[in-house]
């Protein structure tokens, strides 16, 4: 028998075993960045206890497997999360003021720069069409870009506009707009990522140091709540570069990742055929092997693909030109090997990607099967189609955090009650069998993965007791949520011997002042993490 390099004895395990739903007082040993055996303490103890062995007692905690965001952008985030986090503004005068302030900022400490915003709310311009001349004064006259939370959608400002070339309205082949006005000049709206691309390759780019150093403390502060992996969904070559440099230096990466590919409709068949290439990329504590799509926009500005036009005559088109395209995208990437993740927000999005999953034939495979991204608008016949296909629902429920209780916020509005009622039907899709995965989609939502646990249990604001509660019907048990956060993202990135605790998994594990699975929603915001293993290595975090 192999003597352990490290046994934990005197947690509660919460192991994630399916049937497995006992929580009792086992110890975990461990070689190899392994679990090598599970049991009472004298058992393993006896069996795998060697002069070398460590023993680490944990004693009173709760031991579940280390969490994994299902969706995230650590590696984008940096370039994107530049300037002022705008979060929780809501009123047109105090975002000038912020801006005001930001390009006082700009002219005192650069010469040439750029005032950046993000995570900016629709509701801040209250229904008013958005526009540069709304902002021109708070700037300065500078160069300007605002994001808004989706990331999707960006304010510039007439100077930023002049700076980019952005003179009027340009054809793409993918759904992505500059918005223009009656005459044709461009409003300052540019939606999607073509059409704002042109203003960031004229700002300042960060040099590879600031952004490697960046990348790793967004990825190191994933351990505190738990988290020790997660799936990027905007990846490329240099992301590949970026993780293999990351994890080659210091003490690798602090989580494991997975990293998805993007591949939009303008890719000429060269581009792709070196995004092929790189399926088996790999290094100790990341991989490729994922392709990333979009199937459409975001509902909040009319780009959101459904079934029936929005309440302002919008939603009527799919992000690729020909959606016959799409679908051959997706069969080529099956056929070469990949796993396919797809962004489909609203419920045509979803559907016809179901759709192009089922003509690829993504059961098939033998690969893990394909996934969708957010699903934040489901028709309940596609529910069906989900489970019956294998596919994962990969979903992100602390995105809830911009409705508003009355169903004034764009998202809502345009959707109307009917729809808006089977907003991010999380319930729906467990019950009907399909399969879910949840995550954060940061840096659009927060990064904490308690966050997300508490808004899956609570379908409100975690800090107001008071808040409007949404669907309650479609509202998850602390255990599936967690659940969401570890086995079921483990198996929608294919990886089954992560998110469980059992001889042969990862020992990439969490340690809990108290076990997540039957807390309360509002306990879960703020449960301690005491410590992380990641392989077997212990970080220890604050009580």
């Amino acid at each position: 028998m192999t003597s352990a390099d490290i046994i934990l004895e005197g947690a509660r395990v919460r192991s994630l075993v399916p049937g497995d739903d006992c929580l009792e007082v086992r110890s975990i040993a461990i070689a190899g960045g392994r679990v090598v055996g599970l049991g009472d303490r004298a058992e393993v103890a006896q069996a795998f206890a060697g002069p070398h062995t460590r023993v680490d007692d944990v004693s009173g905690a709760t031991m579940t497997p280390g969490l994994i965001d299902a969706h995230l952008h650590p590696i984008q985030g940096v370039e994107l999360t530049q300037g002022v986090d705008l979060g929780g503004v809501l009123d047109l005068r105090e975002l000038l003021n912020l801006l005001r302030q930001e390009a006082g900022r700009v002219r005192r400490e650069t010469t040439d720069g750029w005032v950046r915003a993000w995570n900016l709310d629709y509701a801040a311009f209250d229904g008013e069409r958005l526009r540069a001349e709304l902002i021109d004064d708070a700037v300065d006259g500078l160069p300007a870009l605002l994001f808004f939370f989706d990331f999707h959608t960006a304010l510039a400002s007439s100077e930023g506009l002049r700076r980019g070339g952005v003179t009027g309205a340009r054809g793409f082949e993918d759904t992505s707009e500059i918005v223009v006005d009656d005459l044709g000049r461009p409003t300052g709206e540019l939606r999607e990522d073509s059409a704002y691309q042109p203003l960031l390759a004229t700002m300042p780019e960060l040099s590879r140091r600031e952004t490697l150093d960046s990348a790793r403390r967004t990825l190191a502060r994933m351990r505190r709540s738990g988290l020790t992996g997660g799936m990027i969904m905007d990846g490329n070559s240099g992301t590949l570069d970026l993780l293999e440099e990351l994890d080659s230096s210091g003490s690798g990466l602090p989580v494991r990742i997975v990293s998805a590919m993007d591949v939009k409709p303008s890719y000429t068949p060269e581009e792709r055929a070196a995004i092929r290439a790189q399926r088996d990329r790999a290094g100790a504590r990341w991989r490729g092997g994922v392709i990333k799509l979009y199937a459409d926009g975001v509902i909040d500005t009319g780009a959101g693909w459904l079934y029936e036009p929005d309440a302002d005559g919008d939603g009527t088109t799919g992000f690729w030109g020909e959606q016959a395209a799409f679908v051959e995208a997706v069969r080529e990437f099956t056929q070469a090997g990949f796993q396919i993740a797809t962004h489909a927000i609203g419920d045509r999005a979803v559907g016809e990607t179901i759709t192009a999953y089922e003509t690829a034939g993504c059961r098939a495979t033998g690969l893990p099967t394909h996934r969708i991204e957010h699903l934040e608008c489901l028709d309940p016949s596609d529910i069906v189609r989900l489970f019956a296909n294998g596919i994962t629902a990969s979903m992100q429920l602390p995105h809830m955090q911009w409705r508003i209780a009355d169903g004034s916020d764009e998202w809502a509005r345009r959707l109307g009650p009917e729809r808006a009622a089977r907003g991010w039907n999380a319930g729906s899709v467990l019950r009907a069998g399909a399969s879910l995965a949840l995550g954060s989609d940061w840096p659009i939502a927060d990064l904490d993965a308690r966050l997300g646990l508490a808004w899956s249990v609570l379908r409100r604001n975690p800090r107001d007791p008071n808040g409007f509660v949404y669907e309650p019907h479609e509202r998850l048990t602390a255990a599936e949520a967690l659940h969401g956060y570890t086995r079921g993202a483990a198996l929608a990135q294919g990886d089954t011997d992560q998110g469980v605790i059992r001889e042969g998994s990862r020992a990439d594990l969490a340690v809990w002042a108290a076990d997540p699975a039957t807390a309360s929603g509002d306990e879960l915001l703020d449960l301690p993490v005491l410590a992380t293993y990641l392989g077997g290595i212990r970080e220890d975090h604050a009580a």
